[in-house]
C-alpha cells in the first residue's frame, strides 16, 4: 500500500527527533521554591516531599548560590513561622527584621541576579492558617488585602523582585500594585496567583509550614471559600482578565499538572506571562512511585514538566527544579 505521508519518518532517530521538537524545556523555565526557618546551619526534611528540606537563612542562601550556578533564575519563598509570632492580623509578615525579610536581603546581597519571588499570603503568620484576617468567623476581603498591601511594600524594601500573592482575594492585586506604586516601587512586579484552585494536591506543602487550617468551629475548616472550585473552567478566565486589568505581570495557575487545560485555555487569551505551579502533591505523587520502583523518576520528571511548558507555562515553579536542572545541564 502506497502512504503519501508517513509522520513516522521525522521520529527515525534521535538527532531527526530533535530538528523537529516542538517543546524545549531550559533551565531558565525552572523556578525553585523555598522553605525558610529560623536558626543557624539548621536543614530539615519534608518528610511529605522527599529530597525537599526547610533551611535556615544561611543554607537557603547557600542553596541559592547552587541554584544560580546551575542555571535557575528565580526562587519562591516561603517561611516557617514560629508559633509565638502568629495572630489574625498577620503584622509579622510586614515586620521589616522578620524571616521573610531577612532572607530576601540575605539572598540579594549574596546572589544579586536571582530572582527572588517571596509568597504573599497570611497563612503562615495566622493563628487560624487561613491565607487572610478571620472576622465574625468569615474570611475578611478588604482587611486582607491592606494586610497584604503592608507586607508587599515590606518585602519589596527588602529587595524582592516580584511579589506574589496567592491569597485568592478579590481586588488583592489593584491594592497591592497601588501601595507599590505610592512608595515608589514601580520597578516591582506582580505574580498574580490568579486561578488557585481548592486542591487536595496542596497536602505536602502545608506540613512544611504548618499552615494548614486550624481545627476550630467557628471559622471555615477549608479554603474553599476564597480558593476556586475545581469544577469550574470559565471562572478562570474571569479570574485571570481581572487580574489582568488590575495591574499583575505575571499570571500564576495552580496546580499544575491536573490543571494543564486551564493552561493551555488561558494561553489562548492573554499575551502577558504565564506560571504554573508543579504543586507539592504532585510532586510527592512522583516520588513515591519512583520509589517503589512504579515510574523511572528521571524520565518522569522531565516529561510531566515538558507537558506543562507545553501547554503554555513560560516559567514553572517545582521542587524538582534543582534534580531537572542537572539532568538538562548532563
Amino acid at each position: 500500500m502506497f502512504i503519501s505521508s508517513r509522520n513516522r519518518r521525522l521520529r527515525t532517530t534521535p538527532a531527526l527527533r530533535a530538528l523537529v521538537q516542538q517543546t524545549v524545556l531550559t533551565t531558565s523555565d525552572l523556578v525553585m521554591p523555598l522553605f525558610v526557618m529560623e536558626g543557624k546551619a539548621q536543614q530539615e526534611p519534608v518528610s511529605a516531599m522527599p529530597g525537599v528540606f526547610r533551611r535556615s537563612v544561611d543554607l537557603a542562601v547557600q542553596e541559592c548560590r547552587e541554584l544560580y550556578d546551575l542555571g535557575i533564575k528565580g526562587v519562591n519563598l516561603y517561611m516557617k513561622i514560629a508559633e509565638d509570632l502568629k495572630d489574625n492580623t498577620g503584622r509579622e509578615s510586614w515586620n521589616s527584621d522578620g524571616l521573610m525579610q531577612t532572607t530576601i536581603k540575605a539572598i540579594k546581597d549574596a546572589v544579586p541576579e536571582m530572582v527572588v519571588m517571596p509568597d504573599v499570603a497570611l497563612d503562615p503568620y495566622s493563628i487560624y492558617g487561613h491565607d487572610g484576617i478571620v472576622t465574625n468567623g468569615k474570611i475578611d476581603n478588604d482587611a486582607t488585602n491592606e494586610a497584604l498591601a503592608r507586607m508587599s511594600v515590606s518585602l519589596a524594601e527588602a529587595g524582592a523582585d516580584v511579589v506574589a500573592p496567592s491569597d485568592m482575594m478579590d481586588g488583592r492585586v489593584a491594592a497591592i500594585r497601588k501601595a507599590l506604586e505610592e512608595n515608589g516601587f514601580t520597578d516591582v512586579a506582580i505574580l498574580s496567583y490568579a486561578a488557585k484552585y481548592a486542591s487536595s494536591f496542596y497536602g505536602p506543602f502545608r506540613s512544611a509550614l504548618d499552615s494548614a487550617p486550624k481545627e476550630n468551629a467557628s471559622i471555615p475548616k477549608n479554603k474553599k471559600t476564597y480558593q476556586m472550585d475545581f469544577h469550574n473552567s470559565r471562572e478562570a478566565i474571569d479570574e485571570v482578565l481581572k487580574d489582568v486589568e488590575e495591574g499583575a505581570d505575571i499570571i500564576m495557575i495552580k496546580p499544575g499538572m491536573p490543571y494543564l487545560d486551564i493552561v493551555s485555555k488561558v494561553r489562548e487569551i492573554i499575551d502577558l506571562p504565564i506560571a504554573v505551579f508543579n504543586v507539592s502533591g504532585e510532586y510527592a505523587m512522583l516520588k513515591a512511585a519512583a520509589q517503589n520502583g512504579w515510574l523511572d523518576n528521571d524520565l518522569a520528571i522531565m516529561e510531566s514538566l515538558t507537558c506543562i511548558k507545553r501547554a503554555g507555562a513560560d516559567m514553572i515553579f517545582t521542587y524538582a527544579a534543582k534534580e531537572a536542572a542537572i539532568l538538562l545541564k548532563n
